[in-house]
């Protein structure tokens, strides 16, 4: 009995203590006290404020340099070649109707001695002939008759013999042109690309003597966009040539840290757009391309020569360029009211760079948010903050060229 009620006491101690710290930790616990919320600060934005300006636009392209005229000057006559010039070699240069290759002309010389014999023959057939005529007509009238028929006069053997010497002139003429054709020449100053034939060679007509090609003026194709196109006064109408339009081109190199540029101009473009790629292109010409500077040490444009070009496009009134980060969903920017609340406003892109957008339509004074904001709302607050060097967006120089980046 005595153990029971020992440990029954125990048991109870231990509870009623436990039941005791319980309590004391409940009613001792510190009360929490509410703080006042501390208000979320306003994202800081950088903004501009727009000036538009007339802004030019420049396109860039590239192309290859070729000959506005290539030919194969082909021989008209057979013969062996019995002189070359001493430029007749690939790359050769040489001046308009330069003798470039003779063929041996002794038969030809021959044939002309040949029809000027009979031209003299025909000459001498003629005036017997006329001179027959005259006599028949001073026997009719002699015969006191006044009507006469034209066999009696001698008209048809005449008429035969004038004839014959019709055709004595042109075959005089016809071996004169032949041995002229004996010496092969280009109508235009040009180059040589390629020679076919040597000294020695016996040719046949039609065959090849050597591909030339004009220096004088050279061409470069250059594909644009149809928005590209549409931003360059191309000259496609059928408008009077001096009312056309002939934008001017820039065409640059670089070799290595050497430099060069050519300018020239858009005179036309091809035909119709390429089917395959979608693209006009327009064809540049440039004028004595290998004329070099040699006070700038400027290269020839040499043919095959691929360049960079920057081609002078229209005025945009009111143009002004933004950060690529200051358009959302493709032609959407931010803008501040009064309350420094943005606000989505639809604007109107020329142009798309790499890291920049041109664009049109924009009011002056209108502050643009620049800052990329990942979920903007309509009616958001913002700090904005106005850096001092980007004021304004106006471009300081005439023109800003655009790339081929969209």
């Amino acid at each position: 009995m005595y153990s029971l009620s020992h440990k029954a006491r125990v048991t109870l101690l231990v509870i009623i203590i436990g039941i005791t710290l319980i309590l004391a930790l409940v009613l001792l616990k510190p009360k929490s006290q509410r703080e006042p919320r501390t208000p979320k600060p306003l994202l800081n934005v950088s903004v501009i404020v727009a000036a538009p300006a007339p802004l030019k636009i420049s396109i860039n392209s590239q192309g290859t340099v070729a000959p506005r005229r290539e030919i194969d000057l082909v021989s008209q006559v057979s013969g062996k070649i019995v002189a070359v010039a001493d430029n007749y070699a690939n790359g050769g240069f040489f001046q308009a109707n330069s003798k470039l290759v003779q063929i041996e002309p002794a038969d030809y010389e021959f044939a002309v001695i040949r029809a000027k014999a009979q031209l003299a023959r025909a000459q001498e057939s003629v005036a017997l002939e006329e001179g027959r005529s005259r006599q028949a007509r001073r026997e009719w009238r002699d015969l006191g008759d006044q009507t006469a028929n034209a066999l009696f006069l001698r008209q048809p053997q005449l008429n035969a013999a004038q004839a014959t010497l019709d055709s004595a002139q042109a075959d005089l003429q016809k071996a004169q042109l032949d041995l002229n054709r004996t010496g092969i020449s280009a109508p235009f100053q040009g180059r040589i690309r390629n020679t076919f034939v040597d000294l020695g060679q016996y040719v046949t007509p039609g065959t090849r003597i050597a591909k030339v090609y004009s220096t004088d003026v050279v061409e470069v194709r250059l594909p644009m966009s149809d928005r590209e196109a549409l931003l360059v006064d191309l000259p496609v109408s059928f408008e009077d040539s001096d009312a056309i339009s002939y934008p001017e081109v820039t065409l640059r190199s670089r070799v290595g840290e050497v430099s060069d540029q050519w300018r020239g101009r858009i005179v036309r473009t091809d035909a119709s757009i390429d089917v395959r790629s979608r693209m006009t292109f327009a064809v540049a010409e440039i004028e004595n391309p290998f004329k070099s500077d040699l006070s700038e040490s400027q290269r020839p444009l040499s043919i095959g020569l691929f360049v960079e070009a920057q081609i002078s496009g229209r005025v945009i009134e009111d143009g002004l360029r933004l950060p690529k980060d200051a358009i959302y969903r493709g032609r959407e920017i931010l803008v501040l009211n009064d309350n420094n609340q943005i606000n989505f406003q639809t604007v109107s892109i020329v142009r798309s760079y790499a890291d920049t957008v041109v664009t049109a339509g924009i009011a002056p004074g209108t502050i643009i948010v620049t800052t990329r904001i990942p979920l903007p709302i309509n009616g958001m607050q913002v700090l904005p903050v106005r850096e001092p060097d980007k004021q304004s967006l106006a471009p300081s120089a005439a023109s800003f060229t655009v790339g081929k980046n969209r």
